[in-house]
């Protein structure tokens, strides 16, 4: 059996127990009698992958909602048309769909941003906290409410869902800054709303490329003055891509030294930013390597999936690290790190206790036929196993039998 760290790769074996947790990884471990048996040989086994950033409020909308344009501020507005009419059992199901998507393709942890508030209340908050009840035992789910622009503004006794959008079970309080009216007023108000309920912030920073209205350096001052450090995270940065060499060398650096995770998000800031652009179109990325060497802990993930964000998307995480380094200018030599970004790194930043390949983690794995993360990635081949908790939730153990007794 061939198992990876991303550093190296070996053969060897591993026992799951009776309690869904790996307890030894070696070579020619012997069978325990009557435990069922899979050989592997020639399959690479990894951890399950984790997507940190996706919208199932939204997912699957595509052909329900007309944009009149691909631009970002279309595609808000059309969903926000939309999600008035919306109701809770319709996208229960949609979000399901792409659920069970994802995780027939590797995926085995989730962390999705729910709009609440304006048009659609906190009926998607609580279509999404049903799902994670009812796919507790395949799919761990966190679930981000995403406060509306003018949240801060609103009357306490007549806005007693912002309060109520965390109390139900959130695991983390998130925004748009830049949509704000006073951006500055709006991050200090998700500080305070983390601050209250002892969550972490997971913002969606400057996803747009205009340098001079940034937010990064605020929300860093936030970080620390709170003492959050480790327990933000900035989704798309992509402002980061406007700004001279020696300010982002400078803001990287202070994201890192903040303990700031940053995702990027490569299918929607290629379809949606950078379009009004006449001449050399931007990518609309953060600057992924900068940050990288900076020391920042870097994800990449999902976001939207066909809805009027990405009209796209297969669920499949693979795919995103292909998009990521392709779009990113990542190197033919940067396969480890890249695979990191769906799988190590994101499940430190969500804080996932026993992840990984390693004796007391959670068996939650893929297992697919690949020489190496190098070939998973750039092949994705089609045929994948995923265990979570050791139980098959998705595809077929090949030659499964029982030790004699």
């Amino acid at each position: 059996m061939l198992r990876t760290d991303t550093a190296r790769i070996e053969t060897c074996d591993i026992a799951i127990g009776p309690a869904g947790r790996i307890v030894q990884i070696g070579p020619a471990i012997a069978p325990q009698a009557g435990v069922a048996c899979a050989d592997l040989r020639g399959r690479l086994v990894v951890p399950g992958l984790v997507d940190m950033h996706q919208h199932l409020d939204k997912t699957r909308t595509r052909g329900l909602i007309a944009s009149s344009d691909a631009s970002l501020t279309g595609a808000i507005a059309a969903y926000d048309r939309f999600s008035g009419s919306d109701s809770r059992g319709d996208l229960l199901a949609r979000a399901e769909a792409t659920a069970n998507a994802c995780l027939a393709r590797g995926t085995t942890a989730i962390r999705t941003h729910v709009n609440v508030g304006r048009n659609s209340g906190l009926r998607g908050l609580q279509a999404l906290f049903e799902l994670r009840e009812r796919l507790a035992d395949r799919l761990t789910l966190q679930i981000v409410p995403m406060m509306p622009a003018e949240a801060p503004g609103l009357d306490p006794s007549t806005a007693s869902w912002i309060n109520d959008a965390i109390a139900l079970g959130a695991d983390a309080v998130g925004g748009a800054p830049a949509h704000a009216e006073n951006p500055d007023e709006f991050l200090k108000f998700l500080f305070d709303l983390a601050e209250r309920f002892a969550v972490p912030v997971d913002l969606h920073l400057d996803e747009h490329l205009d340098g001079a209205r940034h937010r990064f350096r605020e929300a860093i001052a936030l970080t620390r003055q709170r003492g959050m450090q480790g327990r933000v995270v900035a989704g798309h940065c992509s402002a980061l891509a406007a700004l001279a060499q020696s300010d982002v060398q400078s803001v990287a650096q202070a994201l890192a030294d903040a303990g700031i995770g940053v995702v990027t998000l490569p299918a929607a800031n290629l379809y949606l930013l950078g379009r009004d652009a006449s001449r050399l179109t931007p990518r609309g990325l953060t600057r992924v390597k900068e940050l990288m060497t900076a020391g920042v802990a870097v994800a990449a993930a999902s976001d939207n999936i066909q809805d009027p964000f990405v009209p796209t998307g297969s669920g499949d995480l693979l795919e995103i690290a292909r998009w990521t380094m392709l779009a990113a200018h990542l190197g033919a030599g940067d396969f480890g790190r890249t695979f990191d970004m769906i799988s190590s790194v994101p499940a430190k930043l969500m804080g996932l206790e026993h992840y990984g390949l390693q004796v007391g983690a959670r068996a939650d794995l893929l297992i697919a036929e690949a020489d190496d993360v190098a070939d998973l990635i750039s092949s994705g081949p089609l045929d994948r196993v995923v265990l979570v908790g050791g139980k098959i939730v998705a595809g077929l153990l090949p030659l499964a039998r029982a030790a004699a007794r």
